[in-house]
């Protein structure tokens, strides 16, 4: 049976505080990319960033979604935006804004190769913003501000993990332009009765040496085995010697939440007298088109008026 290409492979080692996933996509980010025509590195990004969002949902216990946004401080910035969605079900989905009006920027882009690229677009260490927001289905929505601690976008993570949850965390992601993949391990707080033991004395059984082997491993991971190598060929080449257990993957795949419905919501937003003029404007005709997948929702002058009657 060929194993899937677009999922989250949760593990864990047995009898420790460790867990780790490790996301691999193909399909649903070839969806995703073509919809638009991203510069190379803008599109190895979105790769990184549609992973990382996947490996953080994973992490949260809510029905919900997730996604990570970056938004550059700078006007001379090529970058404008960029953010990657993923819910608790498994569906995801991506977007960018860059300028690419003058001839100098488009030789710009072209001259970028990488994820790291576009995301040096943000500005130096310390300019730009990131945030991951969290929303649940029930309750209030979250959003955490991510400290650009480093050049990268999987270290930043890591160090957002570290700093605001207090749990250790080693992320590392890749994406070739053709498919993108990741891992998050984590070691998370231990339990009573093994703070207990440490406290006296009675550490029979409890690996300390864990975290800093897994860590060696995982750091031992190459850019092309994370795109190209399967997720559980990933998890057995790391941490073959130890006790892994891996429950079933879970799919991932592109799905977009607009709707005509939505749509509608808008133009309540914007004002009649206001659509009914670009109605006229557009030769009788709103249209409203969705980012994320392409699907154009138009609107006549008796859709108009019938939204607002």
């Amino acid at each position: 049976m060929t194993e899937l290409t677009d999922l989250r492979q949760r593990f864990f080692i047995a009898d420790s505080p460790v867990r780790g996933d490790v996301v691999r996509l193909k399909q649903s980010y070839a969806t995703i990319t073509a919809q638009k025509p991203y510069p190379e590195s803008i599109k190895r990004l979105l790769g990184e960033m549609l992973t990382a969002a996947s490996l953080l949902i994973g992490t949260l216990k809510i029905e919900g979604s997730l996604s990570i946004q970056l938004q550059s401080s700078d006007e001379s910035s090529l970058l404008n935006w960029a953010m990657a969605e993923c819910n608790q079900s498994g569906i995801i989905r991506a977007l960018a804004s860059w300028k690419q009006d003058t001839e100098e920027q488009q030789q710009a882009w072209a001259n970028k190769a990488t994820a790291d690229d576009a995301f040096a677009e943000l500005g130096a260490v310390g300019k730009g913003v990131m945030f991951i927001n969290i929303q649940p289905e029930r309750g209030e929505a979250y959003q955490g501000i991510v400290e650009r601690s480093h050049d990268n976008l999987a270290e930043c993570l890591a160090h957002y993990q570290l700093q605001s949850a207090q749990i250790p965390t080693l992320i590392n992601l890749a994406c070739d332009g053709l498919q993108t993949g990741g891992i998050l391990v984590q070691m998370l707080p231990r339990t009573a009765e093994e703070q207990h033991a440490i406290e006296q004395d009675e550490t029979a059984g409890i690996d300390d040496d864990l975290w800093t082997r897994l860590t060696l491993l995982t750091r031992t991971l190459k850019f092309e085995e994370l795109t190209t190598l399967e997720a559980s060929e990933i998890i057995y080449r790391l941490y073959n010697e130890e006790s892994v257990v891996a429950p079933e993957p879970i799919s991932l795949e592109f799905g977009c939440t607009c709707s005509r419905e939505k749509c509608e919501g808008a133009i309540l937003q914007i004002g009649e007298a206001e659509v009914l003029e670009i109605v006229e404007e557009q030769g009788g005709t709103f249209e409203m088109d969705c980012g994320f997948c392409g699907s154009i929702y138009k609107f006549t002058k008796e859709d108009v008026k019938h939204i607002f009657a």
